[in-house]
This record gives structure tokens, C-alpha cells and sequence, in this order.
């Protein structure tokens, strides 16, 4: 097999993209699965490469806040103060489409999510991207629809790498990602804001820099990524306990492994998989100690989640999911 091209240039990634390839980019959240939001058939093998279903939508990258006009047609104000103080940053904004933003992209619906990625590398593609009149890219995760994110390059190779490697793609390596959960998805169709995907851009951070209310999720809210049931999956089973219930599982589980804060003890005879001390370190390190288990061939991880209202709320969304996974 071909070894996957690994990329630590931004010119040759430009380069590759603009001729209609795939490229993998690193993001401060994960790394994305880029192609040239403009061009169908690029799009069209973001699809395939990830076996994702056609009617799932895709965020548009942008190089910085000026752009979002050219994909969304209107934004209240409060999204306006919202996105001039958060971007580039792990928020991603939901509004009407114009008519750049075509179905394959929107999933057929109305909206279309936007996002300005705080990532040195992925603002100096989409920047010089744009300077060749190329407005935008679509970036979900690198990765098979439904499984971990990656937040290395490393992790996209295990991945993606084969067929990265196959149709003359490549990955763009930028290190580990440093928030290491998704963007914070706010609907911004409305007087109010709804936060359709938590992450690390928080409901009270989206109050206080706007002054406005954020208001509570309903079910005719438009379909964004990474919001199925059961979603950010290992092989290995997911199972979410409590210090307490940690406790009282002894050393019965002698091929588990365990996911929780530095201050959480490990049992007898389990894989310590992560030890963050504070709860923004525990998102850094999620998917990275899933896959590890995975490369262990561990069968159970046990999670003890940090318990509170920050980041917290995004890393008890992506647990919640990764433990619905349908098993056969």
C-alpha cells in the first residue's frame, strides 16, 4: 500500500485541494475532512470517504467573520456581537443559506452552519484559499461516520489513511488538536439563541457576551452534525459510572479500562487510559484514550466524567452518545 501523503506545508495543501483533492486539516477542535465547499464532486467523496449518510450536513470553514455573508443570508444581532468575539473559534453558527450553499452541503434543508476555525494552519489554508477565489471549505471530522473523532494526524492515517492514500489525498499534520471536542453549533435563526451541539464555547458564555437568554432546544430544530443518537463510538464498549460505582467494581474487570480525572483512583487491574487534571484537559484527551483502548484491544471503558456546567456539558453529550452505540 502507498503510504498516505503527510503534509506539513500550507502551500501544497492549497495546491491539493484547489485540483479537486481531499485533504485532512488539523482544527483546534478535531481534525476535518477538507474539500472545496464549491466544488460537488469534492464534496461528494467527503461522503464516501467517510460512509456518511448524503442527508447529514456539513460545516462551511471560512477564513475569518466578514465571510459568513457569502453562506448565511442574515444574522440577528446578537449572533453578529456572538461571532465578532468568539471567531476564529471552536463555534460553529447555524442560519438561512444563500445560494452558494447547495443541498449536498445543507442536507436539502434551509440552514447552513458555518464556522471560522481558531487553528494557525487551517486560518492560513482557508486565507490563502480565498486569495485564489475559493470561498470556503466543508471539514467534518476525519474520520468513518459515527466513530471517534481525530485529534491527530496520527489518528486520521489509522483511519482514513488507505483511502487518503488510494485517490492521491493527503493529510496536513498540525499536532494535537487542543480543545479536542467538536464546535459549539448555536441556531441563529431566531431572537434567541439554541444550542443544537454543546462544546467548548458554553451557554453561559454565549449569555454573557451577547446579553441574551439562550433558549431550550426543540425537536423542529434543523439537523446539524453529530447529533444522532449514537455517535463518537470506539469498538470498545462505553460505560458510564460514577467514583462511587468505580469503587465497587474491585478488580472484577481485569480487561477494562478507565477514563477520569487525575483525582478519581484506578482500580486493581485496570488500563489507566487518562488521568486530566482539570475537565478542559479531560476533552483534550477523550478520543485519544478511545483509541488507545481500541489499539489495546480493551473490550469495557469504564468513564467517570467531570461533573459540572462548562466544557463538562460537551463532554457528557459525546459520552452519552458514545455509549448508545448499536452492538450486534
Amino acid at each position: 500500500m502507498t503510504p498516505v501523503d503527510v503534509l506539513h506545508d500550507v502551500d501544497a495543501a492549497v495546491a491539493l485541494l484547489a485540483a479537486g483533492h481531499l485533504c485532512a486539516i488539523p482544527t483546534e477542535t478535531v481534525y476535518g475532512l477538507a474539500a472545496i465547499a464549491t466544488n460537488p464532486n469534492a464534496v461528494a467523496r467527503v461522503f464516501e470517504a467517510k460512509g456518511r449518510p448524503s442527508d447529514h450536513p456539513l460545516i462551511v470553514h471560512v477564513a475569518d467573520v466578514a465571510c459568513v455573508g457569502e453562506w448565511i443570508a442574515e444574522l440577528p444581532e446578537w449572533a453578529v456581537v456572538l461571532t465578532n468575539a468568539v471567531w476564529p473559534g471552536p463555534l460553529t453558527i447555524v442560519g438561512p443559506r444563500t445560494q452558494l450553499a447547495t443541498n449536498d452541503i445543507t442536507g436539502g434543508q434551509d440552514t447552513v452552519a458555518v464556522r471560522v476555525p481558531a487553528h494557525p494552519l487551517a486560518l492560513a489554508l482557508l486565507r490563502k484559499l480565498r486569495e485564489r477565489s475559493i470561498l470556503g471549505l466543508v471539514a467534518p471530522s476525519a474520520n468513518s461516520f459515527g466513530h471517534v473523532s481525530p485529534t491527530t494526524a496520527g489518528h486520521v492515517n489509522d483511519e482514513l489513511g488507505t483511502y487518503l492514500s488510494e485517490h492521491g489525498d493527503a493529510i496536513l499534520d498540525g499536532g494535537p488538536c487542543q480543545v479536542g471536542v467538536e464546535s459549539t453549533i448555536v441556531l441563529a435563526t431566531g431572537d434567541q439563541p439554541m444550542i443544537l451541539r454543546p462544546g467548548a464555547i458554553t451557554q453561559a458564555d454565549i449569555e454573557r457576551i451577547t446579553g441574551v437568554q439562550v433558549a431550550e432546544a426543540t425537536g423542529e430544530a434543523p439537523r446539524v452534525s453529530g447529533a444522532l443518537a449514537s455517535h463518537y463510538a470506539p469498538a470498545a464498549q462505553v460505560m458510564l459510572v460514577n467514583a462511587e460505582q468505580l469503587e465497587n467494581l474491585g478488580d472484577a474487570q481485569k480487561t477494562a479500562g478507565l477514563i477520569a480525572l487525575a483525582s478519581v483512583p484506578t482500580p486493581v487491574g485496570f488500563t489507566r487510559l487518562c488521568a486530566a487534571k482539570t475537565a478542559n484537559e479531560f476533552a483534550a484527551q477523550l478520543y485519544s484514550a478511545m483509541r488507545e483502548a481500541d489499539q489495546e484491544k480493551i473490550s469495557v471503558i469504564y468513564v467517570v466524567a467531570p461533573s459540572g456546567t462548562g466544557i463538562e456539558r460537551a463532554i457528557a453529550d459525546r459520552l452519552a452518545r458514545a455509549s448508545a452505540q448499536v452492538r450486534g
